[in-house]
């Protein structure tokens, strides 16, 4: 019995010391105006449109894009050097790469960065963020828009197609009760059944 107390007390720790990855981006006048994710070496993403609110939107990446996202963060040397370029370029948002891992912590902010992986990077976090925005968006137009609906769903898959979504399988719960739901119109029904089927079947990359 001590031996499974142990080894439940080990893994706790584990899991409290396990890295994760903070990015947040400050933009005011832009939609939204602040955006955080936080990122766990287990694939645990979560989303949130204000530091202060206890609502997130959570999901999770495959195995491959977190050895990406964390992959980058190793090349980045955890953020421990300056990332800003110093250039006289437009306000593109002030942006904030945190490592944290147990008591180790290590922070960069910046405006732009020439830096190839922190360019890499900042992506991958961008793309978070409109997959969860537009995980949002769909919630909403489910539950309130459903003549819109269509609409929000070729404009999903749009961003599919531009491989700007992560994380996709946080879409097949809602795809799925969309394409069941005879109370949604037809078209809406057959393109949310469409893209389920193409989240779960991917086509193999040329």
């Amino acid at each position: 019995m001590w031996r499974v107390m142990l080894m439940l007390c080990a893994g706790s720790l584990w899991a409290a010391d396990a890295p994760h990855l903070f990015y947040s981006k400050s933009f005011p006048g832009s939609v939204p105006a602040y955006a955080q994710l936080t990122v766990e070496r287990s694939g645990a993403v979560e989303y949130k449109e204000s530091a202060e609110d206890d609502f997130s939107l959570k999901f999770k990446l495959t195995a491959e894009e977190v050895d990406t996202v964390f992959g980058l963060a190793d090349k980045l040397e955890h953020f421990k050097n300056p990332l800003e370029a110093g250039l006289k370029v437009a306000f593109m948002g002030k942006k904030t790469f945190r490592w944290e891992n147990g008591a180790e912590k290590s922070e960069q902010q910046f405006n732009y960065s020439a830096d190839v992986s922190a360019q890499q990077l900042l992506d991958w976090f961008e793309r978070m963020s409109e997959s969860a925005q537009a995980k949002l968006e769909l919630e909403k137009s489910a539950k309130y828009d459903r003549l819109g609906l269509d609409k929000t769903l070729r404009q999903l898959l749009g961003s599919m197609e531009r491989k700007r979504l992560v994380g996709l399988e946080q879409y097949l719960p809602l795809l799925d009760r969309i394409a069941n739901n005879e109370s949604y119109m037809h078209t809406a029904r057959a393109k949310a059944a469409e893209m389920a089927e193409a989240i779960r079947k991917p086509q193999p990359v040329q």
